[in-house]
């Protein structure tokens, strides 16, 4: 006759003959029971190799050990890099991650803040889309469940927000690349998704008008998350269309860069800063992929490890002191330039 079918707690507790509460103190921590009582439950467990569902768990206690974490998009290694090391992070602090994509669109953000109020979070760490974000019901997540926000701001939302000082980091390229060549036209979606890309857009004006230069703007149509298919097609264009006054183009991401850089290829146009190059492209925030590319991208690196280090802290002060943040903290880290062969 096969072992009875393991469901639950309870189902565990009767085959092992260990109490509920007594599997309740092991599974919050194994060293809070007796020796030879641990080994009794460690035996059952591989006998009946029964794994207890964290997440329900976790239901029962007052405070959970869950930790929400919400990125715009998995797809993109940016997001994919600093959620593996937030996770990690979280791990480390004694808690369970749950890592949700919204996969670029505002209801899915919304579906994932709902599944995470479901099981009673400890904290939530959010990476929101940006402009398509649903503010209010974000806002009304917010105030249930304590939450920092990181990459992109949404006002006065969330407890904290850690992200790239953009006006330092967009400052520093485009001084870069002006004194050691043409001044750079700058780049970008006419309509972005990411508050980010408007900042951008103001620092490279200040930067550019500081320095004594007319601030250039290609603004270019295209939605969505897919920044190289928009940087190939419009920069194709732009490339073929002779409107480019400057030999210098300063894209708002890395991604769109990524795409222009294919576009000059196809069209036979060298880019980089050596004899027979005609076009030099840079652009922000030191993406995975940037360091691979033909030739590899000049940009401005972002503090991932600070950013994702200040969030998890910030986080996991307001739940082990069981304390809201009086007054919303906001903090930005200075971008630090990559110079490589592109510009």
């Amino acid at each position: 006759m096969s072992d009875p079918k393991i469901r639950n707690m309870e189902d565990f507790a009767a085959v092992s003959g260990i109490s509920r509460p007594t599997l309740s103190k092991y599974f919050n921590d194994p060293e809070s029971v007796r020796l030879s009582t641990r080994e009794k439950i460690e035996a059952a467990l591989r006998k009946h190799d029964y794994r207890p569902n964290i997440y329900a768990v976790n239901q029962n206690r007052r405070q959970t050990k869950n930790v929400g974490l919400v990125v715009p998009n998995l797809t993109d290694p940016f997001f994919a890099g600093i959620a593996r090391t937030i996770e990690g992070l979280i791990v480390e602090a004694g808690f369970n991650p749950l890592l949700l994509s919204s996969h670029g669109g505002p209801d899915q953000e919304i579906s994932n803040l709902d599944s995470l109020r479901a099981i009673k979070p400890a904290g939530v760490l959010l990476a929101p889309l940006g402009r398509a974000s649903l503010n209010k019901q974000i806002a009304e997540f917010t105030r249930e469940v304590p939450t920092v926000l990181f990459d992109a701001n949404l006002g006065e939302i969330g407890e904290a927000f850690f992200g790239s000082d953009n006006r330092q980091s967009i400052a520093l390229i485009v001084d870069y690349l002006c004194r050691s060549g043409e001044p750079p036209v700058f780049f970008e979606l006419k309509t972005p998704i990411n508050p980010n890309a408007y900042r951008r857009r103001s620092a490279y004006i200040a930067a550019m008008e500081r320095l004594g230069h007319e601030p250039q703007l290609i603004q270019v149509d295209g939605q969505g998350w897919n920044f190289e298919e928009i940087g190939f097609r419009e920069g194709e264009r732009i490339l073929n269309s002779g409107q480019l006054s400057t030999n210098t183009v300063l894209c708002s991401n890395d991604r769109i860069a990524i795409g222009l850089l294919s576009a000059a290829f196809e069209n036979g146009i060298k880019v980089g800063r050596g004899a027979g190059a005609s076009l030099r492209i840079a652009g922000h925030d030191d993406h995975p992929f940037s360091r691979f590319t033909c030739p590899s991208l000049t940009t401005v690196s972002q503090d991932y490890d600070a950013i994702s280090a200040s969030s998890v802290k910030a986080i996991l002060s307001m739940i082990n002191s069981g304390e809201r943040i009086e007054t919303r903290k906001e903090i930005l880290f200075e971008g630090k330039l990559v110079m490589r062969g592109s510009a």
